[in-house]
């Protein structure tokens, strides 16, 4: 909505229209304890905001003039120009829900496909139309888990998920009464299996492993599944890089039985954070408990193919009470932009971006390797993102390098105080050789 400024004549005239004298009459009603007058700038002409408001974007660490090496859940994959040009298009870019299919068939279209690009990618039978991010599409998955259980009340989670996911997870649980059991990290960095398998019992109704994990390694997906048949539990797959689905074996082929997590990586611009995109997908045998929509292909009175609302179990649809969700509004123009930029690369082209960034990293890796004093603490195999071991403390090291244009990495610190040596690199097909070969420099206190 643009801005239409009102002359003070035009506020006078509207004031005597509804009866009052002044702006402040308007908020007479509320007490004059907890009225603040707003503390604004003085008005500014439209040249003046825009130099203003450039100025605060150029304190923005920015991808494009920057070595940027960062992830830790989002991720930076070029998006090309044609994705963009095609997602602003006026027959797409819309803020209009598919409630009636007859004038929503291009946005179901769209949902339909990307459904099917996340049934490719993940192994499995059905997808949904999408979710907020990464750490609600846990809990979605979990509490679809539950319910599919009818009754019992613990979910194992390893620790190798995103912390973030699983703080998201303990608040959510915390209200449900729901109880989280943790499973830690064996010293190679991947989930501690004995303990994941002991920490399962006939309460359990879900174990949750993340691959490649939060620190980077690549996990096998067959221990999480195992030890949730073992329990009676079903399997969920957390994903938060899904860019490696391209070059991995997919969770549904590992005895996964939904698979859930970020979907930015695929097409969605980082964005300042956000908004990125959610997804889930799970075994046909259980879509009917899963949450929000399903779009579906069929055929209208005339014999045409058309697409249509085939679940909807969201509580704004007529489930209500019954829905499975309340918290599942898809993220639409983030699935689109996901699916015009699968669409675009198609099989092959995402499989080297996956294979370019697999590529990187390794290089990358064996370089930091080699500096005095650093070390690669996992040597489990990891796809494009590893942790670092410094020898000082990660976030002086990062904070320095950032001075220089290089964001070398999230300190691990952040998540936990005893790792304040350790950070999180990230490479991607845009990582250049002189970047990588800078950072390398830069880490080992050299000039270059």
């Amino acid at each position: 909505m643009k801005f239409l400024p009102t002359s003070d004549r035009e506020r006078e005239q509207m004031l005597a229209a509804i009866g009052v004298s002044s702006i402040d009459d308007l908020f007479a009603t509320v007490p004059a304890e907890v009225r603040q007058p707003p503390d604004l700038p003085a008005p500014l002409s439209e040249i003046e905001i825009r130099r203003f408001l450039g100025g605060l974007a150029a304190k923005n660490a920015n991808a494009r003039d920057t070595a940027f090496f960062l992830g830790g859940g989002i991720y930076n994959h070029y998006v090309s120009a044609i994705a963009d040009q095609m997602l602003y298009r006026a027959e797409w870019l819309t803020s209009y829900t598919p409630y009636q299919p007859e004038v929503s068939q291009g946005t179901l279209q769209s949902i339909f496909e990307f459904q099917t690009h996340i049934c490719q990618l993940t192994g499995l039978e059905v997808a949904n139309a999408s979710l907020y991010e990464g750490a609600s599409a846990l809990v979605e998955a979990l509490l679809m888990a539950e319910r599919l259980s009818k009754g019992k009340k613990r979910a194992v989670l390893s620790a190798g998920i995103h912390p973030e996911y699983r703080e998201t997870v303990r608040t959510y649980f915390q209200n449900l009464g729901l109880e989280v059991v943790e499973v830690p990290l064996s010293a190679d960095g991947a989930t501690d299996t004995r303990a994941l398998e002991a920490a399962c019992d006939a309460a359990t109704f879900a174990v949750a492993v993340q691959s490649p994990n939060f620190y980077g390694v690549i996990e096998d997906w067959k221990v999480g599944s195992s030890a949730a048949r073992a329990a009676g539990a079903l399997s969920v797959a957390v994903v938060a890089e899904a860019v490696s689905m391209a070059l991995l074996s997919p969770p549904g082929e590992n005895g996964a039985d939904i698979a859930c997590g970020e979907a930015q990586s695929l097409g969605v611009p980082m964005h300042l954070g956000g908004p990125i995109l959610g997804f889930l997908a799970c075994r046909a045998e259980h879509q009917r408990q899963i949450p929000g929509r399903l779009v579906g292909q069929t055929r209208d009175a005339e014999g045409r193919r058309a697409f249509c609302l085939t679940l909807s179990t969201r509580e704004q649809h007529i489930r209500r009470e019954k829905a499975t969700s309340n918290i599942c509004t898809n993220q639409g123009l983030m699935a689109l932009a996901s699916n015009i930029h699968m669409s675009l690369l198609g099989k092959t082209g995402l499989r080297e971006v996956a294979l370019q960034s697999h590529a990187k990293a390794e290089y990358l890796k064996s370089e930091i390797a080699k500096i005095p004093g650093y070390r690669i603490p996992y040597a489990r195999p990891t796809f494009n993102e590893f942790v670092v071991e410094a020898p000082e403390d990660a976030e002086a090291l990062l904070s320095r390098l950032a001075a220089r244009k290089i964001l070398a990495g999230v300190a691990l610190s952040r998540y936990d105080a005893k790792d304040r040596r350790r950070f999180l690199v990230a490479a991607t097909e845009m990582n250049t050789k002189a970047e990588m070969d800078h950072m390398v420099a830069a880490l080992s206190g050299k000039t270059s």
